[in-house]
């Protein structure tokens, strides 16, 4: 009995066994893709201070979330982002809209006290994301500020990016609609580029401050002189 129950006890490790390396399967993660853009070579370009860059907060996690049908969103159970989705975006959209202006003076908000930059970008993404059966969809408006700090444009978008559903190809889709925003982005900026300098204003000179009105001095009056001699017999 206890050869022919042997097999048995086999073929049901087995499948144990089977069963839980197919449940610790590791789920792959995603990463958007920057592509590979030239590295500026202009050490003295435009400033651009990129940023404050707002992310809607159902971009602020690491699941992959799919768009159903009724408009709902899912976390997919075979895959995630790599990391912070929101920090990734920002490093696309640096890395593009350094080389699309060819400038080495881009920084990210916030940026240090020194930092003068020629035009800034406020950038608000509402929207960023797929499904199986929907396509990628950017939503987005951006603000430019000039030198003096006035708004020079601003801009709402929506774009489209169509895909095979796949996890990966979703993630493709999604770089693709990035790049695309920074294109436009890049062409918003250019008119800016030479902005004319303001020019510094004479000091002016100090005002000297009214002086209270002071009554007018009475003369004083002193006795009056005689000029009869008096005589004493």
């Amino acid at each position: 009995m206890t050869v022919l129950r042997l097999p048995v006890v086999l073929l049901l490790t087995g499948l144990l066994g089977l069963a839980g390396c197919t449940a610790h399967q590791p789920i792959p993660l995603y990463q958007l893709d920057a592509g590979s853009p030239a590295v500026p070579q202009q050490n003295q370009g435009l400033a651009v201070l990129l940023g404050p860059v707002s992310i809607a907060d159902y971009l602020q996690r690491e699941a992959f979330l799919q768009r159903q049908a009724d408009g709902s969103l899912v976390p997919a159970d075979d895959a995630r982002w790599a990391g912070s989705l929101a920090a990734d975006i920002d490093q696309v959209l640096l890395r593009q809209l350094a080389a699309k202006l060819d400038s080495q003076r881009l920084v990210l908000a916030p940026a240090n006290p020194g930092f003068t930059p020629d035009v800034q970008v406020l950038l608000s993404i509402s929207r960023l994301d797929s499904g199986p059966l929907h396509p990628a969809v950017l939503e987005a408006q951006w603000r430019l500020l000039d030198r003096s700090g006035l708004l020079r444009d601003s801009r709402l978008l929506r774009l489209e990016q169509a895909h095979d559903g796949s996890p990966a190809d979703q993630v493709k889709a999604q770089s693709l609609l990035l790049r695309q925003l920074v294109e436009q982005l890049a062409a918003a900026i250019e008119p800016l580029r030479n902005q004319p300098v303001a020019e510094a204003k004479p000091a002016q000179p100090a005002v000297p401050r009214n002086k209270p009105a002071q009554p007018p001095k009475i003369p004083m009056v002193g006795p009056a002189r005689s000029n009869s001699e008096v005589l004493r017999f």
